[in-house]
């Protein structure tokens, strides 16, 4: 193949991928973007934070359990086909969300949701290594990577003016628009491209990963409500690690995997994958966490919240942005290890507010958080990637990309869990100050994160081997 000639020729390769970029970018949105809305759901529908939560880890838990199907669905459905079945679902699903007159059907139509999101998101990436050039990928793939980037930094700050005048119903309304225009985008500049070879589907492995992934999850989640020695939860986790491990085996011994575990015994893919994930619970844990404090213990009007949270939003994009590129001079090791130092002065700065804390004082500490994350998140993750060759690094994407969402709602779950652990602790207090502390012990258990994610990050390799990507 011609250095300058694109795998798949398409007469207009950025129109062809606009329709999956407003795909994702609303899906990665709408990651985020309900965090600020959960105290207003909680009164709309009178219910706990155990489940209004699930809204959070319900759909990062149908988008981690799509992730890894995504390259089979490729080889049984055109490209073409999946974005605008994509499209359609999240449509749907946004409308049921919009119109919903009860929990039940928010939570129906927030799943439907994530169903779409997972079916795009690894699309758009797998795509633009089709249809652009060589020497037009690192653009299309910088572009790709700010779409995953903007979209949860503006997230909460885009729901905060929304509720600041109107409904909760709102933020799903707000989604079709563009959706609307990403759906004509793929019906009009959206070829097919990839090709169809039908293989066999491994229904056994289809049902662990889906009974596992959903078992653990809801397992952690159900905690929040009956505590950790309950029936229901040790059953629920107990059937899903089982299952987890049959799958495992499975995946190691099947000829043709859904997921390739053997990456994981690269030592480096390892270390790398496992400072991703770590890095991503802390950003979901938190971003969970911080508009809820703001509200319920600080006691601010949401617009306000979601103004408050913008600056650290901003932050987060704009390191993103240049931290993969700090592995080219200084290998994984030292911005990691800078990133996961600087995440936790950040976490303990918000251990140290209470309930009457300067607004100043809390917007410092998200931005000092949200310099840290990206900074560990990048290198790490460009670590992992480099150690696998051919194939093996399109089983590593998979397999960071949907652990990404397991572990964030696994995450989510468990820091509501101590956020209820910690309520209950102080039933002496006033509201807001009984809800702080709440906070704080969902963020002992982020600072853990964090101080983890920094001892593995010790263990990296220093140097730079910039030989091993040629």
């Amino acid at each position: 193949m011609k250095n300058n000639q694109a795998r798949v020729q398409v007469n207009r390769p950025w129109l062809a991928m606009m329709s999956m970029m407003i795909g994702a970018f609303v899906g990665m949105l709408s990651e985020t973007s309900l965090n600020i809305a959960l105290p207003q759901l909680m009164k709309a529908f009178q219910i706990n934070s155990g489940a209004v939560q699930w809204l959070v880890t319900g759909y990062m838990l149908v988008i981690g359990i799509i992730l890894p199907f995504s390259s089979l669905l490729t080889k049984w459905f055109t490209s073409r086909q999946l974005v605008i079945t994509g499209l359609i679902d999240f449509i749907i699903g946004a409308v049921i969300a919009a119109l919903a007159p009860n929990f039940t059907l928010l939570l129906i139509g927030r799943m439907i949701q994530g169903l779409g999101t997972g079916i795009i998101l690894p699309l758009m990436f797998t795509v633009a290594m089709l249809v652009f050039p060589p020497r037009k990928m690192g653009a299309a793939m910088g572009i790709c990577a700010l779409v995953i980037m903007l979209a949860p930094a503006i997230g909460p700050t885009v729901t905060g003016i929304i509720l600041g005048k109107l409904s909760w119903n709102w933020i799903f309304w707000f989604f079709i628009p563009f959706l609307v225009i990403a759906l004509i985008c793929a019906l009009v500049g959206l070829p097919n491209v990839g090709t169809i070879t039908r293989p066999k589907v491994d229904i056994l492995s289809l049902l662990e990963s889906i009974i596992g992934f959903s078992c653990l999850v809801m397992g952690v989640s159900f905690a929040a409500d009956f505590g950790w020695a309950s029936p229901t939860v040790i059953i629920m986790l107990a059937i899903g690690i089982i299952v987890l491990l049959f799958y495992g085996h499975r995946q190691l011994h099947l000829q043709q995997p859904i997921i390739n575990l053997h990456v994981f015994k690269k030592i480096d893919f390892a270390q790398g994958a496992l400072c991703v994930m770590l890095d991503f619970a802390i950003i979901l844990s938190a971003m969970y966490l911080l508009p809820q404090y703001l509200q319920r213990g600080l006691l601010l009007p949401v617009a306000v919240t979601g103004i408050i949270m913008l600056p650290g939003g901003i932050i987060n994009a704009a390191v993103s942005a240049f931290a993969g590129r700090l592995f080219d001079s200084l290998g994984a090791k030292r911005p990691t290890v800078a990133g996961f130092t600087i995440a936790i002065i950040g976490i303990v700065m918000l251990l140290f507010s209470n309930n009457t804390s300067p607004i100043a004082y809390v917007i410092a500490a998200h931005i000092i958080l949200m310099i840290g994350c990206p900074l560990a998140m990048s290198p790490a993750q460009t670590h992992a990637l480099n150690a696998l060759r051919g194939p093996e690094s399109a089983d590593g994407s998979t397999i960071l990309n949907t652990m990404e969402q397991i572990i964030g709602a696994v995450a989510t779950a468990l820091a509501t869990s101590f956020l209820s652990l910690g309520q209950g602790a102080y039933q002496g207090l006033n509201k807001a100050a009984q809800f702080t502390n709440g906070v704080h012990y969902g963020l002992y258990f982020t600072l853990a994160l964090a101080v983890v994610g920094l001892i593995i990050a010790f263990t990296l390799k220093s140097e730079h081997s910039s030989n091993e990507v040629n």
